[in-house]
């Protein structure tokens, strides 16, 4: 069987690959169904969903229990957030070795101190350029498959600047990254800086409510971009119904207004794959 990573590459060399995000098993198949090629494992979503905030709380024996779930439902390749892994090289080395054990296709670490901060909230901490090379050339050594991809990622834009987010940026991908995802840019003119000033693959993070404005996937290919991730956004939509339909129902002791709102029965089924009374199969396959 293919390496997901490598079919993921596949993909990134034909095209802008949109990547959204996961935060269950059942979420991914609704990826999938709706016809992306990827998904996406959000280390905020994962956490959120957990009832904790993005800083890093959730352990990598939680996280991989997510990703081994996302991968098998889903059928497709899986990017998957490493956050700063999970401790010091050692620790990150291990979390390389889970990951792919799980089925990722792909990973990103980050370049922030623990415990870190959403990449679009400000104070954020960085650790020295040097120890974080170290981390990336270690994880990169790590990996069983080549085709497992190590995704860098750095924060520094709005720490010490866009010149030494760059040179953050070539750095890692001298100690081995395969790719780099620049967080928190600001503009389409500065992600277009970014990629000149950093030549190679690159991941652009397509959050709502943060510090990027809403940019298009075919607008990011036309600035550099190969992978464009939406890490919230349908937990986000999710969640919004959740609110909006408990306060209906609360309003109104009643789910009646809210029937057309909801996910049918058999639209549950059709995306499961169920026919009730006939013996079931997993539909997805482990990437």
């Amino acid at each position: 069987m293919q390496h997901p990573g490598a079919r993921l590459r596949a993909l990134v060399e034909q095209d802008v690959v949109m990547i959204p995000g996961a935060f269950n098993a059942l979420v991914g198949m609704a990826v999938r169904e709706a016809g992306f090629d990827a998904c996406y494992i959000s280390g905020g979503a994962t956490a959120n969903v957990a009832g904790t905030p993005d800083v890093g709380l959730l352990t990598l024996t939680e996280v991989v229990r997510t990703i081994r779930e996302i991968v098998d439902a889903s059928g497709i390749p899986v990017i998957a957030d490493a956050d700063t892994g999970y401790g010091e090289i050692e620790c990150a080395v291990r979390t390389v070795v889970e990951y792919e054990r799980a089925g990722a296709a792909a990973l990103h670490v980050e370049d922030q101190v623990f415990p870190k901060r959403c990449g679009h909230l400000d104070g954020k901490q960085l650790v020295p350029a040097g120890d974080f090379s170290e981390k990336i050339s270690a994880m990169s050594a790590a990996r069983q498959n080549s085709d497992f991809m190590i995704i860098a990622r750095t924060d520094a834009r709005h720490v010490t600047g866009m010149d030494d987010a760059i040179d953050r940026a070539n750095r890692y991908r001298a100690a081995g990254a395969d790719a780099i995802f620049p967080e928190g840019l600001q503009s389409e003119a500065e992600f277009e800086a970014f990629a000149a000033g950093s030549p190679g693959l690159l991941l652009a993070n397509m959050t709502e409510f943060g510090k990027t404005p809403i940019i298009t996937a075919d607008r990011f290919g036309e600035l550099g971009y190969r992978m464009v991730i939406y890490p919230l956004s349908m937990m986000r939509l999710a969640m919004g119904e959740v609110v909006r339909g408990l306060s209906e129902l609360r309003r109104s002791g009643s789910v009646e207004p809210i029937l057309g709102r909801m996910q049918s029965r058999q639209e549950l089924y059709e995306l499961l794959r169920y026919t009730p009374g006939t013996e079931w199969r997993f539909p997805g396959g482990g990437g």
